[in-house]
């Protein structure tokens, strides 16, 4: 208290705003580190977000919104038995596509939809869906999108073989993703892996 005393009422202004600087530049700080750790983790989903609601800040509130609404989901890996009757179906699929693609295609789609439910994603439209995937699987997000404007193109009758074949690729590499992961690994376990060091989103 004696030394505050001896103060002059310069040095004690200078001391606040130096005080209030170091607040701000660690604010900003936490908030870039924020930023970079939610780009790492979504990658070309994060841009997505951006180009969607227009500015960084309300993208990364957008993706904070995603991961507390999963966060809430009971999302469980596949039962081995699960697993290969869904692999199975797949092959079908797959040796479908050589008679009848576009029909595949729209099989293909359905399954997705199936496994995701059966893993516990719930019943939603399509964007809604792909965004909750998006927190567990932002790689393979896109690979669903870009499917699923394909099918969306089949129904409307501008898709020509390769593009089904292209919306085949895609479909099989979010089928494996969501088909073959450990059954010890919980998604919550791995969001909690990814998130180990980074700061906590403080609404």
């Amino acid at each position: 208290m004696e030394a505050l005393k001896a103060l002059t009422p310069t040095e004690m202004v200078l001391g606040l705003l130096v005080i209030l600087l170091v607040a701000v530049a660690l604010a900003l700080w936490l908030r870039n580190r924020r930023s970079a750790n939610l780009k790492s983790r979504f990658g070309p989903e994060y841009n997505r977000a951006v180009s969607e609601v227009g500015t960084e800040r309300e993208a990364e509130a957008l993706l904070h919104a995603r991961e507390k609404r999963v966060a809430k989901f009971s999302i469980r890996p596949l039962s081995a038995e699960k697993r290969d009757r869904f692999v199975l179906i797949w092959r079908k699929v797959q040796a479908d596509f050589v008679d009848d693609p576009k029909a595949a295609v729209t099989h293909a789609d359905d399954l997705l939809g199936e496994v995701m439910e059966t893993r516990g994603y719930p019943v939603a439209d399509f964007e809604q869906r792909s965004a909750d995937l998006s927190v567990d699987h932002p790689e393979m997000v896109q690979n669903y999108r870009a499917a699923h404007e394909i099918a969306l193109q089949h129904a409307r009758g501008e898709a020509g073989t390769e593009d089904l074949r292209r919306a085949m690729i895609h479909y099989r590499a979010l089928f494996d993703d969501l088909v073959n992961e450990p059954p010890s690994t919980s998604p919550a376990e791995i969001r909690a892996v990814r998130n180990v060091g980074k700061e906590p989103h403080r609404s």
